[in-house]
């Protein structure tokens, strides 16, 4: 009868969880040897090993430096060898990373995004022309497409220009008569097949 069995509460926690107990059984080891040398060597093994779990990582840059900061981190520091790369140190790993700076400024329309809002700022500095034209084409058909994405009901391309020339406070005035936009029909329909497409893989 097999008496020795442990659970997986009753054992070391796992530094790094996606190398297995094996894996961690392997650099305890290696951490045991009294041997420097042979110590290295095992640690040369270990890494090989710890290379083949992933090899559709191997062309991703300093793979092999972030295999020996890997084991560094599963020896608790502790395996001392003579690293062919400077590993990471222990109290580098609880630095906190500097707050990022949240951006400041109201949303218009949080449909339509800041982003956008930046768009037809810059849109308005553009010399009148085709080219103009056609950047003020393509924003308020994302603007009907935006719009209609949160709000899920026709919209009249009417509210889409007076918005605009909100954005655009007042530099940008389209004309219902001579600027078109993409059907509401149209979106929400290509909208929908893109879903239905995405659920069905």
């Amino acid at each position: 009868m097999i008496t020795d069995m442990k659970y997986n509460t009753q054992v070391k926690r796992l530094a790094l969880p996606e190398y297995g107990r094996n894996i961690q059984n392997m650099v305890d080891h290696c951490v045991s040897l009294q041997d420097r040398e042979e110590r290295t060597r095992c640690a040369n093994t270990i890494i090989n090993i710890m290379g083949n779990m992933f090899p559709h990582l191997r062309d991703v840059n300093d793979f092999k430096h972030i295999l020996w900061d890997h084991l560094a981190i599963m020896s608790d520091f502790a395996l001392d060898i003579d690293y062919p790369y400077e590993v990471v140190k222990r109290e580098d790993l609880y630095i906190k990373p500097a707050k990022l700076p949240y951006p400041q400024g109201r949303i218009v329309y949080k449909h339509y995004g800041k982003n956008l809002e930046n768009m037809i700022r810059k849109a308005t500095k553009y010399e009148d022309g085709e080219q103009k034209e056609y950047l003020i084409g393509l924003l308020a058909n994302h603007m009907k497409k935006s719009f209609l994405t949160w709000n899920k009901e026709v919209v009249d391309d009417r509210k889409i220009f007076d918005d605009l020339e909100q954005l655009s406070k007042g530099f940008i005035v389209l004309d219902e008569d001579f600027h078109k936009l993409t059907e509401s029909k149209d979106i929400l329909s290509k909208k929908n097949k893109n879903l239905t497409r995405r659920q069905n893989k």
